[in-house]
């Protein structure tokens, strides 16, 4: 069973009472089908944490389905999507969100623990083997069947050997498009990626 499909997921945001003029619209459709480990990188505003938002449902789209493990989580049960997809923020700080619909109306989650964990631009301590413990809880995380999205914005060097080293593929949001890629070398070989990162993705 896929992990996690985003189909043509849409997020816009407008402005204005009578005359809606749109600000912002984020465009997605990607899959995992197995247990993997994902980088996402882009500059900041370009998207990265509404994409986190829609995958675990604490966002709602516009249109488009996200599912995870064949459902979709925005028919779950609002105290129960951490069951399926879950997102940590910064500081590892799990993402709340206000609920739309009385948990009454939506269905109950088919899994017990989280198969989507979201990553959206976590702490990382140089010293004392913090690095080396988290990049082990990712892969630990992927060999007990789960994915895995690790999201940094690259203002160390070291962030981007994390990326590099424990990431098999990535995804790159900007203005609110996704483009993907099988490895750190063909990100790095597309021309805005390679802007983005600056000198550090030469190497």
């Amino acid at each position: 069973m896929t992990l996690l499909a985003v189909d043509n997921v849409v997020k816009e945001y407008s402005r204005g009472l009578f005359a809606r003029q749109v600000t912002f619209r984020l465009e997605a459709t990607f899959a995992v089908e197995r247990p993997e480990i994902v980088g996402v990188m882009g500059p900041n505003g370009s998207g990265k944490t509404t994409l986190f938002e829609l995958i675990t449902g604490s966002n709602a789209p516009t249109s488009g389905t996200v599912r995870c493990m064949g459902q979709d989580i925005h028919a779950v049960k609002a105290r129960e999507r951490d069951r399926l997809a879950i997102h940590y923020h910064q500081s590892y700080q799990v993402r709340r969100f206000r609920r739309r619909r009385p948990d009454i109306l939506l269905e109950a989650a088919n899994s017990d623990y989280p198969m989507v964990h979201l990553f959206d631009e976590p702490q990382f301590n140089a010293q004392d083997g913090y690095i080396g413990f988290m990049l082990d809880f990712f892969r630990r995380l992927k060999g007990e069947g789960r994915a895995v999205f690790v999201c940094l914005h690259p203002t160390e060097r070291y962030h981007l050997d994390i990326l590099r080293e424990v990431c098999e593929r990535f995804i790159y949001v900007e203005r609110g498009r996704i483009a993907e890629y099988p490895d750190y070398a063909a990100a790095r070989s597309d021309a805005r990626v390679a802007a983005y990162l600056g000198e550090g993705a030469r190497t």
